[in-house]
């Protein structure tokens, strides 16, 4: 049976309603469960760079709740003074939400890190050992070379030494950018130095090979082929342990830790 262009016009505008009903109906339906999964994902990534899990682990959801519950303290600080908020709760609190709404976010002064709003607030994540605090989770982000990357950097109570890096989200090239997820190169981080002797950020990753922690504290190995990758990890990293970032909070941290 032939059909004229009309029936197939609107057969085909037919379909094309109802597939998109679907799709629309499908995608609602599966955004709290998304939301889940997402907050989920960065309480692993947070309990991994903690030291708490294995990078990679496989570990029921249930469980990365109760060790993130058990162990994690989050805390939402004015990014400009470093004082806490206790106006917001940290549960509920999205940082990349508020970083694009103007009404909670300012614009970045110019920097190297592609950074071009800074939300007023800020989430810190410290690691609890018996009543003191034995890491400091900072949320850190810029640009790569395709993508901008986001992940976690971990401190000591020190305030200076690095106890570990991890990204959760970026679009960079497999196997040349995407090295910043490969173990054995975020272990290059770990026992180096953060800041110079005065508390200006000083770590960054070079080209080629760096030494040992205790001989070179300031420097990591490059990506072999990610020269945009490694510079934009060198420079975020340094941009959120500086003045704009939470450069206040670890200063306020230092000084209330020392009077202890």
């Amino acid at each position: 049976m032939r059909h004229n262009n009309t029936y197939i016009v609107g057969f085909a505008a037919v379909v094309c309603l109802v597939c998109s009903v679907f799709v629309a109906t499908s995608a609602v339906s599966l955004r709290a469960r998304q939301e889940v999964n997402r907050v989920l994902d960065r309480q692993k990534k947070v309990l991994t760079v903690a030291g708490l899990i294995e990078e990679g682990q496989d570990i029921q959801p249930q469980r990365v709740q109760e060790l993130f519950d058990l162990n994690i303290l989050a805390k939402v600080v004015e990014l400009s003074s470093g004082e806490p908020d206790p106006e917001v709760d940290p549960a509920a609190f999205d940082q990349q939400k508020a970083q694009n709404d103007p009404a909670r976010s300012r614009a970045a002064p110019p920097n190297a890190a592609g950074v071009r709003r800074l939300p007023n607030d800020a989430l810190v994540y410290l690691l609890k050992s018996e009543d003191e605090v034995a890491k400091i989770i900072l949320p850190i982000e810029g640009k790569g070379l395709w993508s901008t990357l986001y992940g976690y950097l971990a401190l000591a109570p020190d305030t200076t030494t690095i106890e570990g890096i991890i990204f959760y989200e970026h679009g960079e090239t497999p196997g040349l950018g995407a090295e910043i997820d490969n173990p054995s190169w975020k272990a290059l981080w770990q026992g180096r130095q953060a800041f110079d002797e005065d508390w200006d950020p000083a770590i960054t990753v070079i080209k080629g090979h760096a030494g040992p922690p205790d001989t070179d504290p300031y420097r990591v190995d490059g990506l072999s082929g990610s020269t945009i990758t490694a510079r934009g990890v060198s420079e975020l990293v340094r941009f959120w342990l500086g003045e704009d970032g939470f450069g206040p909070y670890l200063e306020r941290f230092r000084s209330e830790r020392s009077q202890a």
